[in-house]
């Protein structure tokens, strides 16, 4: 009896099979590959923030344009108010030497700016080591914060200006005066900003702290003090906003170094190009602290986690 040789099984377990399978495979990225959609080119990718540029620095420039030319109106109807040309070339000399001294009573602007930085530094400080904590407590327990609702009612919207007699009468000292006055237009918006921010914690987090036994202190550090920075900040930034306002003013009255009393000095001086110039620097000085923290409050916002 003669053996009929079997048909060898061609299923995918034979070696031929298996090599198939992994040409296959192989081929399927370089197709993805060749039907990957063409990468954008630079040019086109940055199009749209480059025109958003564009219309944001026109738009800047247009504006200071305008002012330009009300300034060079009025400068021209007024024979005594300077023009834009003379004012710069003041600003030129002016600004060679911005940090020159000559005695207490004879400084460059350069200190004038920095000694009322300073002032706002420490006035701002003392507030906000003060004004924080109190609109914590004010926040969290609701007795306390009825009963200080009529006096931050009572006090805030008076005048800083009006406190500096009281700072003069204390402290006996023109510099302490006007700290003084910082630290009272500053302290309003902490304690208002952070206690609104804590009553505006879910009550949620709350019960989850009690239900945890949770001390008032880890109460306060875990849960209510990372939800109320963003309100804090806003508190913080409106404060020094306000500060750098006051400053001007309470060095007028007060005298001493600082930017405030020397565009009191300028004028008695008659030197109206001085003050020009002294005004466009606070202005910028402001421009700066407020972007500044405008953008540490943008990094601890809620859209930025």
């Amino acid at each position: 009896m003669s053996s009929v040789p079997l048909a060898l099984d061609k299923s995918p377990d034979t070696p031929s099979a298996d090599k198939s399978a992994r040409a296959a495979a192989r081929t399927v990225p370089l197709q993805a590959v060749a039907e990957k959609p063409p990468a954008v080119p630079l040019a086109e990718r940055l199009g749209p923030w480059i025109n958003q540029a564009i219309r944001s620095t026109v738009a800047a420039l247009s504006g200071l344009a305008v002012l330009l030319v009300i300034w060079w109106a009025v400068a021209d109807s007024l024979d005594t108010f300077p023009g834009p040309r003379a004012t710069w070339q003041a600003a030129v000399e002016l600004l060679a030497e911005p940090f020159y001294s000559n005695g207490p009573n004879d400084m460059g602007i350069g200190w004038n700016v920095l000694y009322s930085l300073g002032r706002v530094g420490v006035g701002f400080g003392l507030a906000a080591l003060v004004g924080i904590p109190l609109g914590f407590i004010v926040g969290r327990f609701r007795f306390i914060g009825t009963a200080a609702e009529p006096v931050i009612g009572l006090l805030r919207p008076v005048s800083p200006l009006a406190w500096l007699p009281i700072g003069l009468l204390v402290f006996q000292e023109a510099s302490l005066a006007a700290i003084w006055v910082i630290f009272v237009c500053s302290i309003w918006p902490m304690i208002i900003n952070t206690a609104a921010g804590v009553r505006s914690v879910p009550q949620d987090y709350l019960n989850v702290a009690r239900v945890l036994n949770l001390s008032e202190w880890k109460v306060v550090t875990r849960i209510l003090f990372p939800a109320v920075l963003p309100n804090i900040l806003t508190g913080v930034r409106l404060a020094v906003g306000t500060a750098w306002l006051v400053i001007v003013a309470a060095e007028m009255l007060t005298g001493g170094i600082g930017i405030g009393f020397w565009v009191w000095d300028e004028w008695n001086n008659l030197k109206v190009e001085h003050i020009l110039i002294a005004i466009v620097i606070i202005g910028l000085v402001g421009l700066a602290l407020e972007h500044a923290l405008l953008r540490i409050a943008r990094r601890f916002s809620f859209e930025a986690r």
